[in-house]
């Protein structure tokens, strides 16, 4: 396996347990984001940190990245029905 980026860093103590800082350029080359679900395994070499799946957005970032013009208008372009027509 290639090395696209190497940082030294230390494990601190967090609560009762350790952790690890992930600093913005290591997060940037591994195409981690702030949500983003992972698995963590324990190989020979150490351990493991892949993606396993999509970020979980908050609403504020869902919001945000709407786009009126793109996402605009009804959700079903349909006509009235039922009460609707009322």
């Amino acid at each position: 396996m290639a090395t696209a980026l190497k940082v030294e860093q230390s494990i601190q103590e967090w609560g009762n347990g350790l952790g690890v800082r992930i600093t913005a350029p290591v997060a940037k080359a591994a195409h981690f984001a702030r949500g983003l679900p992972i698995t963590v395994e324990v190989v020979k070499e150490g351990i493991l940190l892949r993606p396993a799946g999509r970020p979980k957005l908050t609403l504020a970032q869902k919001l945000k990245a709407f786009d009126p013009a793109r996402h605009g208008g009804e959700v079903m372009a349909s006509p009235p029905v039922g009460l609707e027509k009322l």
